[in-house]
C-alpha cells in the first residue's frame, strides 16, 4: 500500500479546512499523522456508501463552519433552534394586549422574550457585546472609581473636623463612615488590580476571590468601628441630659457631603452593572445617602429638640452600618463558597453547549457556580462511544475555550462521556 496516499487520506481534518471563524478560539495541538493506517474498513459491507462529508473530514465545506461561526474542526449544528424557541416569543402586539388585560402576564412573556433572544443568540455575538459595552464604558468607569476616590477622601477631612468641632454623635457616625470610604476604594482598587495581574504558578484558580476578600475585610473593619460607636452612644444615654449646641459649619459640611454622595450615587447608578468596582462603590454612595441625611437631622433636632435624639442617632446609624456590611460581607461568603450561578446563566450555558456541534448527542449534567464575583463551569457531554479521541478533544476542547471568552466566566471544564447511566461524577459519595 502507499504509505504516502495513505497519510494523506488520514490527515487532521484541520490541514484541510484553512478557512473559517478561528481569529477568537486558538487552535487545539495536532496528534502527528498516523502511519499504516488502513484507508478502508475491512468489516464494512461491499457497496457501503461513504458517509457525508463534514467539517471533520477532509471533504467538508469551509464556508459552512465560516458562515455559523464554529471552529472549522467542527460540525455545527444544523440548526441554533432545535427547541423551537423562537415560535415561543411574543409580538409586540400580543404584549400590549397582556399589559392591557393582566398586567402580571405581560411581565412574564416580557422576560420570556428576553431569555429566548439571549439563548438564542450566538455565543460569538454574547462575547463581541461584552467587548463592545466594556470599550464604551471604559472611561465613565474610570470617571466613577477615580472621581469616587477623590471626593471620598476631601469629604473625609470636612467631616473629622465636623464632627471634632461639634462633638455630636450623629456626626461622629457620618465621619467614621466617610473616613474608612478612600481606605474601601483603596482596598478594591488594588483586589482589582491584583486579581488582573495574579500569578497562576501561585494561584492557579485565578485571581477573581480577591475582590471577595477584600470586600468581607473591608466588611468587618467597618463592623468593629459601628461597634466601638455604639459603645459611646449607649455611655452618652446613661450619662444623661447634656448641654449640646447646635453646630452650624459642621451641619454645613455634612450638607455638603450628602450631596456630593448624592451626585455620586446618580453617576454609579446609570453604570452599575458594567462593573463590579462601580456596583460596590454605588451601594456606598447609596448607604452614604442615609447615613449622612440621617445624621444631620438627628444632630440639629439633638439640639434644639431633645438632647437623646443625637446618641440614639448616633445608635440607628451604627446598627444600619453594621447591617449593611454584613449583608455585603455574607453575600461574599456565598461567592466564596461556591454559590451556584443564577438559573439563567445556567441555561444559557446548557443550551449553548448543546447545541454546539452535531457530534454532541446529549448534555449529562451542566453546572455554574461562583469562583469569587465571577463563575466556573462543569459540563459533562455525551458522544458516540465510536467517536475518535481526536474528535472528541477538538469538540470538547472548542467549547470549553468558547465558554471562557464568556465575560462572567473565569474557568470552564468540558467533561465528554458516552453513556448517561452512571452515577454523577466530580462529587465524593459516602
Amino acid at each position: 500500500m502507499d504509505h504516502a496516499g495513505a497519510a494523506a487520506t488520514t490527515s487532521h481534518p484541520l490541514d484541510d479546512v484553512s478557512k473559517g471563524s478561528t481569529d477568537s478560539l486558538p487552535t487545539p495541538p495536532r496528534s502527528p499523522p498516523l502511519e499504516h493506517q488502513v484507508a478502508h474498513l475491512s468489516h464494512l459491507e461491499a457497496g457501503t456508501s461513504p458517509a457525508p462529508a463534514t467539517a471533520l473530514t477532509p471533504g467538508a465545506s469551509p464556508a459552512l463552519a465560516s458562515t455559523l461561526g464554529y471552529f472549522p474542526a467542527l460540525s455545527p449544528t444544523t440548526s441554533h433552534d432545535p427547541l423551537l424557541l423562537r415560535e415561543r416569543v411574543q409580538t409586540d402586539e400580543q404584549l400590549t394586549e397582556l399589559r392591557r388585560r393582566k398586567k402580571k402576564a405581560h411581565g412574564f412573556y416580557r422576560a420570556q422574550n428576553e431569555q429566548i433572544d439571549n439563548l438564542l443568540k450566538h455565543i460569538d455575538d454574547h462575547v463581541r457585546e461584552a467587548e463592545e459595552d466594556e470599550d464604551n464604558n471604559r472611561l465613565a468607569i474610570k470617571i466613577a472609581i477615580y472621581g469616587s476616590l477623590a471626593a471620598n477622601c476631601v469629604l473625609a477631612i470636612l467631616q473629622l473636623y465636623a464632627a471634632i468641632s461639634s462633638l455630636s454623635l450623629s456626626i461622629f457616625g457620618t465621619a467614621i463612615d466617610s473616613v474608612f470610604d478612600p481606605a474601601a476604594n483603596l482596598i478594591l482598587w488594588w483586589c482589582h488590580k491584583k486579581a488582573q495581574r495574579v500569578d497562576y504558578k501561585q494561584y492557579p484558580g485565578g485571581g477573581s476571590k480577591f475582590e471577595s476578600i477584600g470586600d468581607i475585610v473591608y466588611s468587618g473593619i467597618m463592623g468593629a468601628v459601628s461597634l466601638i460607636l455604639v459603645a459611646f452612644s449607649v455611655q452618652d444615654l446613661a450619662r444623661g441630659e447634656s448641654d449640646k449646641e447646635l453646630h452650624i459649619p459642621a451641619l454645613i459640611v455634612v450638607g455638603i457631603a450628602f450631596a456630593t454622595k448624592f451626585a455620586l450615587f446618580a453617576y454609579c447608578y446609570s453604570i452599575r452593572s458594567k462593573n463590579s468596582q462601580v456596583r460596590v462603590l454605588w451601594e456606598d454612595h447609596r448607604n452614604d445617602l442615609f447615613i449622612n441625611g440621617f445624621g444631620l437631622f438627628t444632630s440639629a433636632a439633638g439640639a434644639k429638640i431633645a438632647w437623646f435624639i443625637d446618641p440614639l442617632g448616633a445608635l440607628v446609624i451604627s446598627f444600619v452600618l453594621i447591617f449593611t456590611w454584613g449583608f455585603t460581607c455574607a453575600g461574599h461568603f456565598k461567592h466564596l463558597a461556591g454559590k451556584a450561578a443564577p438559573r439563567e446563566f445556567q441555561n444559557l450555558v446548557t443550551y449553548k453547549a448543546m447545541t454546539f456541534a452535531d457530534q454532541i448527542t446529549a448534555i449529562d449534567s451542566c453546572v455554574a457556580y461562583h469562583n469569587g464575583p465571577n463563575y466556573t463551569v462543569e459540563v459533562d457531554l455525551v458522544m458516540h462511544a465510536d467517536t475518535t479521541l481526536r474528535v472528541a478533544h477538538d469538540v470538547s476542547q472548542a467549547l470549553q475555550d468558547k465558554l471562557e471568552e464568556l465575560p462572567q466566566v473565569d474557568r470552564a471544564f468540558v467533561h465528554v462521556d458516552h453513556e448517561t447511566s452512571h452515577k454523577p461524577e466530580h462529587r465524593k459519595t459516602k
